[in-house]
């Protein structure tokens, strides 16, 4: 019987604490969709919602042989995507994997990017976000671009 109690009590303790897991995990989600939402339908306002104050855009880019940082300002992003445009900027992202740790998330993510639906690059994302009075927000987005060796 005593087995058995234990055995219930070790149940509901992992069992809450996975479901809180999965409530965070979801919600750093919606953060990360709602910035490629917002890309893809040219609402800059939902984009715009994903990010904190100060939030950092960088890429990894290789010219010449070399691997080159290059920063966006967020502003700028922004700006970009809620200018018309005829084309629909769609990254299309898997979720490779996300950690947290109170209020910091790491994820990384793997994605194609298509303007409307023909093909343009792929690569990862690796993401850092803030839990504060807003919820989750990207506080610095880094990735890598390639045209091969995409996964399908």
């Amino acid at each position: 019987m005593k087995r058995i109690v234990v055995l219930a009590l070790i149940c509901v303790v992992f069992g809450n604490k996975l479901r809180a897991q999965s409530t965070e995990e979801d919600a750093v989600k919606i953060a990360v969709n709602n910035l490629f939402n917002g890309m893809k339908n040219g609402d800059s306002t939902l984009s715009r919602s994903a990010f904190a104050n100060g939030g950092i855009l960088q890429t990894i880019v290789n010219k010449d042989g070399k691997n080159i940082v290059q920063g966006e300002p967020v502003l700028d992003f922004l700006k970009f995507i809620g200018s018309p445009h005829p084309q629909k900027y769609d990254e299309r992202i898997v979720f490779t994997k996300i950690l947290i740790d109170g209020p910091l998330a790491s994820v990384w993510t793997d994605y194609k990017f298509y303007i409307d639906e023909k093909f343009s690059h792929c690569g990862v994302n690796s993401f850092q976000l803030v839990k504060g009075e807003k919820g989750w927000q990207i506080v610095y987005i880094i990735d890598t671009r390639r045209k091969d060796n995409c996964k399908s």
